[in-house]
C-alpha cells in the first residue's frame, strides 16, 4: 500500500491540473463580448476550479504557519490546497489533512469566507454535496464577491440536480471573475444541455483565458474530450497532443490518448498508453477504463479491479462517499444487485442525471427494466448527448416492450464511435 501511495505523490508532480470542471448554465449567457477576456493569474486557494494550486503550494504554506501560527486565512488555504492536492493526486489521505488545517481555521475564525469557502470545497471532494452548498452559501453570506464560493456552489448544486440553481452560481461567478473556472464551467453547463457548439466556443474562450502551461493543457483536453463523446477521434488526438506540448506531464490528456486509441480499434496500443496512466495516477476512472480494455483484448482484468477496490478502502477512511464509481462498476462488471444499493444510495443523496442514469441501468441489469424506466428517462430529459445513456435507455426500452428506434438512432447520432464493450470510455471524466 506503501508503493501505492508513492505512486500517487509521484504522479502529482507530474499530472498538472485535473479537476473535473463541473458547471451549469445557458451557455451563450456566459460568452465573452468584444475583446477576449482578460487574463486571470491562477488563484492560490481556488480549490474548485481548474485553476487551483500545484501540490508544492502546501510547502509554502506550511512554512508560512510555522512563522505566523494565528494566520487563519493560511490554516483556510492550506486546506483548500490538500482539498486540490486530493483531486490532483488521487490520493485520499490529503483530505483528512485538510480537515485538520480547516478545523484549526474555523477555531481562529469562525464564519470566515475563506473558511466557509475550503470547508464547502472538502465537503465536495468528500461527495457530502448537500453540506457543501450550506457552507458555500455561508460564504457567499459573508463575502458576497467571493467567486471561489460561487464556484463550489455551483458544482455542489449540479450534483444534486439543482441546475438552475447551479446555472445561477456559475453566472454569478462569471460576473465576478470571467476566465478559466468560470468559462469551463459554462462550458459543461451548454454540454449538459445539449449545445455542444456553444460548450466548445466556451471552452475556446476558456483556453483563450488560459495562462499558465497547466491551464492551457486543461482546456486543450476537454476540447479532445468534446471531439471524443462526438465521435471526431482525430480532433480529439490533436487536441491531446497539443494539451502535451503544452504541459508533458499532464496525464489526462495521455489518458485520452489512450482512450482515442481503444475506441479506433488499437487496444494494443490503448492498453500500453492506460498502464502507464495508472501506474501513476490510478483515478477510478482510468482504472476501470484499463480493465474493459484489457477484457476486449481477452486478457484477465482482475489486477485492476482488485486496485479499485483498494482505492474503494483508501476512500472510505477519508471520508468519502462514493457510491455512483460502484453502482457503475457493479453493474457492467459485477453484482447486479449491488449496484442497485450503491445506485439508490446515490440517487437517495445526489439525485443528478448520472446518478438517475446509474440506478435505470443497475435496475435494468437486475431484471428489473420497468423500474428503471422512470430514471432513464430522467436522465436523458435535459438533452445532454450522452451516447451511453442514450443507449441504455434503447436497451431499458426494448426490455420492457417499447419502440427503441429514436434512441438507438440518438445513440448513434451523438457518437458513431461508441463502443458498449467499453462503457466506462463513454462516461464524463
Amino acid at each position: 500500500m506503501r508503493d501505492f501511495l508513492r505512486l500517487r505523490r509521484t504522479a502529482a508532480a507530474a499530472a498538472g491540473v485535473l479537476t473535473v470542471a463541473v458547471a451549469v448554465t445557458a451557455g451563450a449567457t456566459f460568452l465573452p463580448t468584444g475583446a477576449p477576456p482578460a487574463r486571470t493569474a491562477a488563484a492560490p486557494a481556488d480549490v474548485s476550479g481548474v485553476s487551483g494550486p500545484a501540490p508544492g503550494s502546501v510547502k509554502a504554506l506550511q512554512e508560512r504557519l510555522r512563522r505566523l501560527p494565528g494566520d487563519h486565512q493560511a490554516w483556510a488555504a492550506l486546506g483548500a490546497a490538500y482539498v486540490q492536492q486530493a483531486r490532483v493526486t488521487a490520493d485520499p489521505s490529503s483530505y483528512t489533512k485538510a480537515e485538520q488545517a480547516l478545523d484549526r481555521a474555523a477555531r481562529l475564525a469562525p464564519g470566515d469566507f475563506a473558511v466557509l469557502t475550503g470547508q464547502a470545497a472538502l465537503a465536495a471532494g468528500r461527495h457530502e454535496f448537500a453540506a457543501a452548498v450550506r457552507l458555500a452559501r455561508r460564504a457567499t453570506e459573508a463575502n458576497p464577491y467571493g467567486a471561489t464560493a460561487y464556484g463550489v456552489l455551483a458544482d455542489a448544486y449540479t450534483q444534486l440536480g439543482d441546475y438552475p440553481a447551479a446555472s445561477r452560481a456559475v453566472r454569478r461567478m462569471t460576473d465576478l471573475r470571467p476566465g478559466v473556472s468560470s468559462f469551463t464551467r459554462a462550458s459543461y453547463d451548454a454540454e449538459l444541455r445539449g449545445d455542444t457548439a456553444t460548450a466548445r466556443t466556451l471552452m475556446e474562450a476558456a483556453l483563450q483565458d488560459a495562462f499558465t502551461p497547466e491551464d492551457r493543457a486543461y482546456c486543450r483536453y476537454h476540447l479532445g474530450e468534446l471531439s471524443l463523446r462526438a465521435g471526431d477521434l482525430g480532433a480529439a488526438v490533436r487536441m491531446y497532443d497539443e494539451a502535451l506540448r503544452a504541459s508533458p506531464g499532464f496525464l489526462p490528456a495521455r489518458a485520452g490518448l489512450a482512450r482515442a486509441a481503444a475506441l479506433g480499434g488499437d487496444l494494443e496500443r490503448a492498453a500500453g498508453g492506460y498502464a502507464e496512466v495508472v501506474e501513476r495516477l490510478p483515478l477510478p476512472q482510468y482504472v476501470v477504463e484499463y480493465g474493459e480494455v484489457l477484457e476486449k483484448l481477452g486478457r484477465d482484468p482482475s489486477p485492476q479491479w482488485t486496485l479499485l477496490r483498494a482505492q474503494k478502502d483508501l476512500m472510505a477512511a477519508a471520508g468519502v462517499r462514493d457510491d455512483i464509481t460502484w453502482a457503475e462498476f457493479e453493474a457492467d462488471h459485477g453484482s447486479p444487485a449491488t449496484a442497485v444499493r450503491h445506485a439508490r444510495a446515490e440517487y437517495a443523496r445526489n439525485p443528478n442525471m448520472v446518478a438517475a442514469d446509474a440506478l435505470a441501468w443497475a435496475l435494468h441489469k437486475a431484471g428489473r427494466p420497468r423500474e428503471a424506466l422512470p430514471y432513464t428517462r430522467e436522465a436523458t430529459a435535459l438533452g445532454w448527448r450522452n451516447a451511453l445513456i442514450a443507449h441504455h435507455r434503447a436497451l431499458i426500452e426494448k426490455a420492457t416492450g417499447r419502440d427503441t428506434t429514436r434512441f438507438t438512432a440518438l445513440t448513434r447520432e451523438y457518437n458513431p464511435r461508441f463502443d458498449p464493450a467499453l462503457p466506462s470510455l463513454a462516461r464524463f471524466t
